[in-house]
């Protein structure tokens, strides 16, 4: 028993200490280059050489670290949570068009909107606007597919269902992009590419603790998923209430999605396969143990890929878009060619 306990949380505090790692290498590198011993006074609270120095330590990477840590476990406790609950292992957040809905609120507030949201009295404009279009997208799609689960039965048909708003929402971005302003299409386009540096240190006390709540309620869900894991008809013997489970677990990874792609905007493959990652290093469906190793997973690799962006130094940063799916498409290949027989 203690070997088995010791085989399992191994890896787990393996995969910790790498994403500690990971974590002080964004803080010490980035496309500006800060000397090791100043970057160790200025969070010591001594003083720098060059002020510059601190704002981008305290200002930007600091802030960024902290978003790309929770952005990573929130979409890769959405994507585990979501291929349980349709035993599916291609389900994810962007599959059920939670990413289309936040960029279909995006481009209604960019493209058509002119960069201005309006509710009712009140007016907002700028990068806030931008935020409460993509949260208010993506929280309306995940309202819709509460609303199916409550008519559909099977899984496999919200699965169905989930596909066809992603496209849908595809669908109308396409014309507000063939109808809009070449400056609207540019700034579309920037948000599209993904950026964990978009939340300044003022906004990132509301996103860390939409993040972390949502983090916490996940790992209160372990029982009721290990319970789906048998069938919904045994989770009912079981005392799983399956109908108000399911609707829970939709509520809760869209919200973890739609905060992480409000404020950092749409990030793919991260959802669908850190959880993979996490099932190959356990080998097991224990969400006692693949949970809590997904979200840690999830932070590092977003970490990681956090840290590749900034290699062009200062000549640049590589958009986060184009770095996820280096890393998550073999993944979900791997998976593909896993499964061709099943």
């Amino acid at each position: 028993m203690r070997n088995c306990k010791s085989r399992n949380f191994a890896p787990l505090l393996l995969a910790l200490l790498v994403t500690i790692l990971l974590f002080v290498a964004n803080i010490f590198f980035g496309s500006v280059d800060i000397p090791f011993a100043d970057v160790c006074d200025i969070l010591s609270g001594g003083e720098p050489r060059h002020e510059s120095w601190r704002l981008i330590l305290l200002q930007s990477r600091l802030p960024q670290a902290v978003v790309a840590l929770l952005g990573g476990m929130s979409l890769s406790a959405a994507g585990l949570m979501l291929q349980t609950l349709f035993n599916n292992p291609l389900a994810g957040p962007e599959v059920f068009g939670i990413n289309s809905g936040a960029g279909l609120g995006v481009a209604v507030v960019m493209l058509l909107m002119q960069g201005t949201f309006v509710a009712g009295s009140m007016t907002v404009g700028g990068y806030m606007a931008v935020l409460a279009g993509a949260f208010l997208g993506a929280i309306l799609t995940i309202g819709v597919i509460l609303l199916f689960s409550t008519l559909l039965r099977g899984n496999i048909f919200l699965l169905i269902a989930g596909m066809s708003l992603s496209y849908l929402a595809s669908s109308v971005i396409s014309l507000l992009n063939y109808f809009s302003t070449a400056e609207g299409v540019h700034s579309y386009l920037i948000w599209g590419m993904g950026n964990f540096g978009g939340v300044s240190l003022q906004q990132l006390p509301l996103f860390a603790t939409f993040s972390v709540v949502a983090l916490v309620l996940s790992l209160m869900m372990m029982k009721p998923l290990n319970a789906l894991l048998l069938g919904n008809s045994y989770a009912a013997n079981l005392g799983v209430r399956t109908k108000r489970v399911r609707a829970l677990l939709l509520l809760l990874t869209g919200l973890l999605a739609a905060v992480v792609t409000a404020y950092c905007g749409p990030i793919t493959f991260v959802g669908l396969a850190v959880p993979h990652v996490a099932r190959m290093l356990h080998r097991t469906n224990n969400h006692r143990i693949l949970l809590p190793m997904a979200i840690i997973l999830g932070g590092a690799t977003t970490l990681l890929c956090n840290i590749i962006c900034q290699l062009p130094g200062e000549s640049g940063l590589v958009p986060l878009g184009a770095v996820t799916p280096l890393l998550g498409a073999p993944v979900i290949l791997y998976v593909v060619l896993k499964n061709r027989g099943v």
